[in-house]
């Protein structure tokens, strides 16, 4: 049975949501791909409310396994981050209401996982994507591209070892040498992003 991942690129201008299917042996298909947007000069609640009104009526669609979501880091552009943290509270919400899992992921673990290098730029991701999923081109704008490799990785880890396992606790059941390039450069990834948050 294939496991069903929503993955969403958080944002309060482009919110990309995506929908796939894994199966067990990390066949993916796209199910469906969108972006929500929402104009820069409308008051932050307009702006949120219509975020949480897509998320809701895309987890109400395609009821989901779980929801893979890129996890927030700071930046130069503290408006940037502060939005897409309010964002983020609110899709996690949404789940939590309907008891969908969410798993949080880098953005250097997603490049990891999608295309072996967790320094892959928006292009290379958006190639490997349509690769993975055999479309002629890759889901436009990058956001909605960055939602299908968040549900593609994740999807691959859920499939292989069940959907809240980490990807060193995958390596440590199926053995090393069995793991990809990719799953390889993720867990390496993985690792390096939990050893920065201990040192914090």
């Amino acid at each position: 049975m294939a496991l069903r991942v929503v993955g969403v690129d958080p944002g309060l201008t482009r919110c990309g949501l995506s929908v796939v299917d894994v199966a067990a042996n990390r066949k993916v298909e796209l199910i469906d791909v969108t972006v929500a947007g929402t104009p820069p000069g409308t008051p932050l609640d307009a702006r949120l409310l219509t975020i949480a009104d897509a998320i809701d009526a895309w987890l109400d669609k395609h009821q989901p396994d779980v929801l893979a979501l890129e996890r927030v880091f700071a930046s130069a552009n503290v408006s940037t981050v502060i939005g897409t943290a309010q964002v983020t509270g609110v899709i996690i919400l949404a789940a939590a209401r309907r008891n969908i899992p969410v798993a949080l992921h880098t953005p250097t673990e997603v490049k990891a996982a999608v295309t072996g290098s967790g320094q892959a730029t928006k292009a290379a991701i958006g190639k490997m994507v349509a690769k993975i999923c055999r479309l002629d081109e890759p889901p436009k704008p990058a956001d909605a591209a960055d939602a299908v490799a968040l549900a593609i990785a994740h999807g691959w880890r859920g499939a292989a070892v069940g959907s809240n396992a980490s990807a060193s606790e995958s390596a440590a059941r199926t053995g090393s040498q069995q793991l990809t390039a990719a799953q390889q450069a993720w867990i390496a990834a993985e690792a390096s992003s939990k050893h920065r948050a201990a040192r914090r």
